[in-house]
């Protein structure tokens, strides 16, 4: 094994990534004609939207004048009072981690790492990569990882997992999703040991979190960042009705099991659900990480509600140098006339992810002194 990064699991980008469309009536057929070119322009984007960290300077194809414009768009759209500012916000937090980290290395001389195992050699990959090792190294934490090739065997995959739960010096493992078909993800997850799965999918941590009294050792990184995002920004939780849009083990089902543990009356929203817009419209706290492009629309939010949108699309925009923009799973525009606080996309959940990860290391790492 070598030190050589970190890298977050993106697995809830990819999952909640939606195609580029031109208008409501594109059809399907028409994404495949120029789809491969345009996704190898938006693949890196959204890998380093995640990260709080946007390195475009890293490719050409990228550009880094027309992201920067749909940030200050949202921004200014919004208003000032109503904007929940994610990148803002994990600045903050990873200070503190940074603080708090360097306080126990002066008092034990001991630092947390994080692992990441990784299958197969993708570009926005490495990329990812390389942003997560420099957030790591500017918190404190060290960063070992393991590079494995596509034909890797289940087994040696399963033992490098275990000699990451063994080693003392390693207090997160993260396994980058999706793995090739020929191995068994649940089986590879379920390997990660429970006191070091800063990822919160091992069946304990998740099902510690379902159940009252209980306490997992990790939630999940994106849902943890969004109840991070509401309450620091003031947004009262206890006694609120809250709709989460999408039921995902890795995003809608933890965030539904973190607002109940902070007394909110929950209700989740999913494919077979008749009456989305009209019990979204009864929410104090909306959300949304269905990955379908601005599904919810100003007429679903109540007046004064919380919206938080997970949700990452690309929409062409023939206005922008790169031929789109990143949009989410809420209609910004409509949605923040309404609204009392709002997320915007790039810039809101995003950077969030990260922040959470290196929270969860150093949980980990605290509990092991």
């Amino acid at each position: 094994m070598v030190a050589t990064g970190i890298l977050l699991n993106a697995v809830f980008v990819t999952r909640h990534v939606s195609a580029p469309r031109k208008s409501a009536t594109l059809q399907p057929s028409s994404f495949t004609k120029h789809n491969s070119s345009f996704n190898g322009r938006c693949q890196v984007a959204f890998k380093e939207y995640v990260s709080g960290n946007i390195l475009f300077k890293s490719t050409k194809k990228l550009n880094r004048r027309a992201f920067r414009q749909n940030i200050a768009t949202s921004a200014s759209t919004a208003g000032a009072g109503n904007l929940i500012d994610g990148k803002v916000i994990a600045k903050d937090v990873r200070e503190e981690i940074r603080i708090e980290l360097e306080q126990i290395k002066a008092e034990t001389g001991k630092s947390p790492g994080l692992a990441v195992v990784l299958v197969g050699a993708r570009k926005d990959s490495q990329s990812y990569v390389r942003s997560k090792k420099k957030a790591c190294a500017e918190a404190g934490i060290l960063s070992f990882g393991t590079d494995l090739p596509d034909d890797v065997t289940e087994e040696e995959l399963l033992k490098v997992v275990r000699e990451y739960n063994a080693d003392p010096s390693v207090h997160g493992i993260l396994v980058q999703l999706p793995l090739p078909k020929h191995i068994n993800e649940e089986r590879i997850l379920n390997e990660v040991s429970y006191e070091k799965d800063v990822d919160g999918f091992h069946p304990l941590n998740m099902g510690y979190l379902a159940q009252r009294g209980r306490d997992p050792l990790y939630v999940a990184c994106t849902p943890k960042g969004c109840i991070e995002l509401l309450e620091r920004s003031g947004v009262e939780i206890a006694g609120k009705t809250a709709v989460v849009i999408g039921r995902s083990n890795i995003v809608g089902m933890p965030a539904c099991l973190l607002l109940q543990r902070r007394d909110a009356t929950v209700t989740v929203i999913h494919s077979k659900t008749p009456n989305a817009e009209e019990l979204t419209r009864q929410a104090d706290i909306v959300i949304a990480a269905c990955g379908r492009t601005e599904m919810v629309r100003g007429s679903w939010i109540k007046p004064g509600a919380a919206v938080i949108d997970v949700g990452i699309n690309a929409v062409e925009d023939a206005s922008k140098k790169s031929g789109y923009r990143l949009v989410g799973d809420v209609c910004f525009d409509e949605c923040v006339k309404v609204a009392g606080a709002i997320t915007p996309v790039p810039g809101g959940v995003g950077p969030m992810t990260i922040a959470m990860l290196l929270k969860n290391t150093l949980e980990g790492f605290k509990r092991s002194l």
